[in-house]
């Protein structure tokens, strides 16, 4: 018997007509690592809420069809599951977080249980040992780093030795190192405890490898379940272009098996170029750098240092200069300083030493009348719901106008459409999904037509179709002479569209320079298609680049 049993299931959300669920089928064994992908807003996080037992219990609804769980009824009797057996992690630590104190969040679902101290105890030391955070037990939750912090929720929530862990997004918030290290955790949890692990991931070449077994889902629909081998084959058929890039590469070169990995990338590429004359590094213009912009300083930080009132120093010694229609990303290590630099530019936060100096006039205009608007600093935090507390999402960005005293020109309507929120446009925002929330909250500071744009994690919850969008909109934005500069960790995103890579570390900067350099050359900070062709082709970092310089060269070797 498989561990869920789901049939015909169709779920609306309260005062929805348009289902969130429809006409899923679908069974969980036991011990699986389940991946579920899927663009923004197709179901996935509500089925997984579904799963753990969450969903009627917070949402209410209405639903159809069958879910079991260990032949337990999850409609109707989902209380009878013992507490504890499933457990689910979400996108932000911050949410899950309750206690000050280390061992005291691990605790505290322990004691919910009404387990006795002794055994408490072990399950503490045990989690502790095994997810490696003996180290930091003394360190109060809110001083550590991002992946630490996962790193806890996930141990408060192994702790009580759950059956199944259901994990929504568990990266989406961290460095590519921290990312690769929350995963093989997931896949430890998995393969050494024989826990049944449900994966919810949009960045799929950090996960799809690991992966038993793949769910696609579209429109709240389950269009497909295989395993990842037949998931990358039947993606491109489906008009898909969710399969990873070293995967996509392979494809479309009609090499099979296709490889899933780095590894298994580089000795195909090995045994098909081996011997072979391979062309000097790769140069020439990015995808952002083929459009113009407006020239002129915009922005200048001066020997830029931060030091927060608890004597934690984030920024040392920042010089940055920014122009006029500059795309940058600012990439780093969670705690490097990112957010913070940010804040600085946005003068939410007063440097401690050195200088801020904008230099954009009220006469300088972005050429687009569009973005005629001579503004300021525009800034979007990490977390969209701050942003957010309107009934809908049309009124979120009127209020900011009229808080600005600014009048409705068409701008709405035309940042509605640009960013694919119009449907959305009467709903609670609250009620969005994280993607559909991150690209409101973007609207609500857009409607001020900015000249610097400045983006927090602006990927965070989207997927690979409504980040082209957008990173297509910030091109634009770009062209007409508006400045953007993000913070990311999302190394693919800013390789494709950003014309320039800061890295930060330790609150110092310490590299600058033209985005292809500097992805090419990094170790981590590297796309994966710059880490497949590192020592074949340099300076290659999108699957468009691979195919134009080594397709020809592989398909020749037959």
């Amino acid at each position: 018997m498989a561990l869920f049993e789901i049939e015909n299931l169709t779920y609306f959300y309260p005062e929805r007509s348009v289902p969130a669920l429809e006409d899923i089928d679908l069974s969980i064994f036991e011990g699986e690592f389940f991946l579920i992908i899927g663009g923004s807003g197709s179901g996935k996080s509500t089925l997984a809420k579904l799963l753990a037992g969450l969903l009627l219990d917070f949402y209410g609804g209405r639903i159809g069809g069958s879910v079991f769980y260990r032949g337990i009824d999850m409609i109707r009797d989902r209380r009878r599951v013992p507490p504890g057996e499933i457990g689910m992690v979400f996108q932000d630590p911050e949410n899950q977080l309750v206690m000050t104190e280390v061992e005291a969040e691990i605790s505290f679902g322990l004691e919910n249980l009404g387990l006795s101290r002794d055994v408490m105890g072990r399950r503490i030391a045990e989690v502790m040992a095994f997810m490696g955070l003996t180290a930091v037990k003394d360190v109060p939750t809110s001083e550590l780093s991002g992946g630490i912090k996962q790193k806890l929720v996930i141990s408060s929530v192994l702790a009580m030795e759950p059956r199944v862990l259901i994990f929504d997004e568990p990266t989406s918030q961290l460095d590519p190192p921290s990312a690769e290290e929350i995963l093989n955790l997931i896949k430890r949890i998995n393969e050494e405890l024989g826990i049944t692990v449900i994966l919810i991931e949009q960045r799929l070449e950090r996960c799809l490898h690991l992966a038993d077994r793949v769910l696609f889902m579209d429109g709240g629909r389950a269009l497909f379940c295989g395993t990842p081998q037949e998931m990358v084959k039947r993606c491109p058929k489906e008009g898909l272009v969710l399969i990873p890039p070293v995967c996509r590469f392979f494809y479309e070169l009609g090499i099979s098996p296709v490889p899933l990995t780095v590894k298994e990338g580089r000795r195909v590429l090995k045994e098909r170029l081996d011997g072979k004359s391979l062309p000097a590094e790769i140069k020439g213009k990015t995808f952002a750098e083929n459009f113009s912009c407006e020239k002129g300083r915009l922005m200048e930080l001066k020997n830029v240092s931060f030091i927060y009132p608890n004597g934690r120093r984030a920024l040392e010694g920042i010089d940055l200069k920014l122009d006029m229609g500059e795309f940058a990303a600012v990439l780093g290590e969670n705690g490097a300083g990112k957010t913070t630099l940010l804040r600085v530019m946005a003068r939410l936060a007063a440097p401690s030493k050195g200088r801020v100096e904008f230099h954009c006039s009220q006469e300088k205009k972005a050429q687009n009348p569009t973005f005629s608007f001579p503004g300021g600093v525009a800034y979007l935090s990490q977390n969209p719901s701050d942003y957010l507390f309107r009934d809908t999402v049309e009124e979120e960005l009127l209020f900011t106008l009229k808080n600005f005293g600014l009048k409705d020109d068409g701008i709405v309507d035309y940042l509605l459409k640009k960013l694919g929120l119009d449907a959305c446009r009467k709903a609670n925002p609250r009620d969005l999904s994280s993607g559909e929330q991150q690209r409101a909250a973007l609207a609500s500071v857009l409607v001020l037509r900015p000249s610097l744009l400045l983006l927090d994690e602006p990927t965070r919850g989207l997927d690979w179709f409504l980040k082209m969008k957008l990173g297509n909109f910030l091109v634009e934005l770009k062209e007409q002479g508006i400045t953007v500069m993000m913070a990311t960790h999302d190394v693919e995103f800013a390789s494709q569209f950003a014309q320039r890579a800061v890295i930060i570390h330790g609150g110092e900067k310490v590299c600058d320079g033209e985005a292809r350099e500097v992805f090419s050359r990094s170790l981590f900070y590297s796309t994966q298609m710059g880490k497949l062709c590192r020592g074949f082709a340099e300076g290659i970092t999108t699957v468009e680049e691979a195919l134009e310089v080594l397709g020809p060269i592989i398909s020749s070797a037959g």
